[in-house]
């Protein structure tokens, strides 16, 4: 699971928003899938504390708070991205790779090259990806830096929090201003919805209304793939 050190993101209008990963988004889905049996190892870019959104823990729910407590000094002591990277190769026991959402993983991830390179060992070793809400901007991590060459992700179809959801954030607001970009692809969600979609071998959702379905499918998606050897 590669989350976010990021606490601020910058505004257009240069305000800093104080976010980070949404708990729900991040401690949902991971419940499903260690129920399922599967296990993390938690990463950051600089292998500083995972940044959470706490306003949005769910205090009333000990499953999800227990999970929480289980993984806290993973989460306070995670691995260094690029000390993960190093150690990757086809024979990795990592099953798949798991961008949680939330507005923090827009600061960094799409821009750095250890999370690209983690999502192309992905891509060329039959591993999965999971995302949800604002995580799947992570992928962008994958741009190519030479003309002409392709983008890994083009053609895909993926549910994420919609741009046009985002622009209207600040009139309710939940941010202190706009975001200085946004995802500009086609979603299949128009909505901040439950909705989830697998295709090939990437599992996103919506928003954090998807995070329970998102879990099942990407425990069901992979112990599948267990299965299939």
């Amino acid at each position: 699971m590669i989350g976010t050190d990021e606490r601020y993101l910058k505004m257009e209008n240069g305000t800093l928003f104080s976010t980070g990963n949404h708990p729900v988004e991040t401690l949902v889905p991971m419940y499903h899938l260690h129920k399922a049996g599967f296990e993390f190892d938690i990463a950051t870019v600089s292998g500083n504390l995972l940044k959470f959104e706490f306003w949005a823990m769910p205090k009333d729910d000990e499953a999800i708070t227990g999970l929480h407590e289980a993984y806290l000094d993973q989460f306070q002591k995670p691995l260094k991205l690029s000390d993960v990277v190093a150690g990757l190769g086809p024979d990795s026991d990592y099953i798949a790779v798991f961008v949680p959402g939330g507005h923090g993983p827009l600061a960094g991830l799409p821009f750095d090259e250890d999370m690209g390179a983690v999502l192309r060992w992905a891509l060329d070793n039959d591993r999965h990806i999971v995302s949800i809400c604002h995580g799947p901007a992570a992928l962008l991590a994958c741009t190519p830096k030479v003309d002409g060459d392709a983008f890994p992700f083009a053609g895909y179809t993926i549910t994420a929090f919609p741009d046009a959801s985002d622009r209207m954030t600040p009139d309710i607001g939940y941010m202190p201003g706009h975001l200085t970009w946004h995802f500009g692809v086609t979603i299949a969600n128009t909505d901040p919805d439950k909705s989830t979609y697998k295709d090939r071998k990437l599992v996103t959702g919506a928003s954090p209304f998807a995070a329970n379905e998102l879990g099942k499918l990407a425990a069901e998606t992979l112990l599948d793939a267990v299965a299939a050897g």
